[in-house]
């Protein structure tokens, strides 16, 4: 304890300048975890006697949680495909993307092109929306126009597993790249001097060079998005597909449906457990693919 409040007043003015960043983390994602509670309390009372008030009920709520079957067995898996098809085809893209560009022997233009593409991630998933519903309208329809056809995007769910990916890659995929970017502008030039005068050609740069250059920034990557296994990105979900019930065997994420409950529901301890079990599931993913890392390649682990 003497040697931690020793370094902290030695280093008191990087203390200071932290400190509005540790008081907006702690206020935002700390104090409201406090709100937890509310998954083993009893929310019929919450009105009457407040949350710290109500009476508790155990794993009341998680029960109950499990006890729809048909729909948590939907939204979970939902859920887990989303996050592993977004992740895997969103990974090879940043990646390819990111090369692509920087083997472009034109700078300025490479610089035009990473500007344009990370402006969709600007645009709210409110605007995508109607840019969508432009596109994928029944009778005014741009696909449908185009094609001749008058198909009912929103009343398919076996259209939007496909139509959601598209908007995914659509939005992310070139804000993703930036950062692989940069790890690819810090590359010694003298390594592909060196390849280049042993003989090998572009591929084979990038093969034994740029890829290898890459693989622990992409293994961080993953393992900052193994915590999100269980969460998805609710403007999608909920806005993208006007959160249509016929279309919710594919489109019900945990996100998603945990919104309808708020909206539609007064059994927050319901939700609240919903969340609870979104967050813990989380937590041991990263932990387990932490320690997997860890085995393989202890360099790559994030601790």
């Amino acid at each position: 304890m003497k040697d931690f409040l020793h370094n902290t007043w030695k280093h008191r003015a990087h203390v200071v300048l932290a400190l509005p960043v540790f008081l907006v983390l702690f206020f935002i994602m700390y104090v409201p975890m406090a709100g937890l509670v509310m998954a083993f309390k009893n929310s019929r009372e919450f009105v009457k006697l407040g949350i710290w008030g109500a009476h508790w009920v155990g794993l009341e709520n998680f029960q109950a949680l499990i006890a729809s079957k048909k729909d948590f067995i939907n939204f979970t898996r939902n859920t887990i495909l989303y996050y592993l098809l977004f992740t895997a085809l969103g990974t090879v893209l940043n990646v390819t993307l990111a090369i692509a560009i920087d083997q472009l022997l034109l700078k300025r233009v490479a610089k035009t092109m990473q500007t344009l593409m990370i402006i969709p991630v600007f645009i709210s998933y409110a605007a995508v929306t109607f840019i969508a519903f432009a596109f994928l309208d029944k009778s005014n329809g741009l696909i449908n126009h185009m094609l001749g056809t008058n198909y009912s995007f929103y009343n398919k769910a076996g259209y939007w597993p496909w139509i959601l990916t598209i908007v995914k890659v659509w939005k992310d995929t070139g804000y993703g790249s930036v950062l692989y970017m940069s790890v690819l502008a810090g590359i010694d030039t003298a390594l592909y001097e060196a390849a280049e005068i042993d003989g090998a050609n572009k591929w084979q740069q990038i093969r034994h060079i740029t890829l290898p250059s890459l693989i622990p920034m992409i293994t961080v990557m993953l393992l900052l998005s193994v915590g999100n296994v269980m969460r998805s990105d609710t403007g999608l979900f909920y806005q993208v597909t006007k959160n249509n019930g016929l279309l919710y065997k594919t489109t019900q994420v945990i996100d998603s449906y945990v919104l309808n409950q708020i909206m539609h529901g007064s059994n927050f301890g319901y939700t609240a457990a919903t969340s609870f079990f979104q967050s813990i599931v989380g937590l041991l993913m990263m932990l387990f693919a932490n320690f997997m890392v860890r085995k393989i390649e202890p360099e790559n682990a994030l601790f």
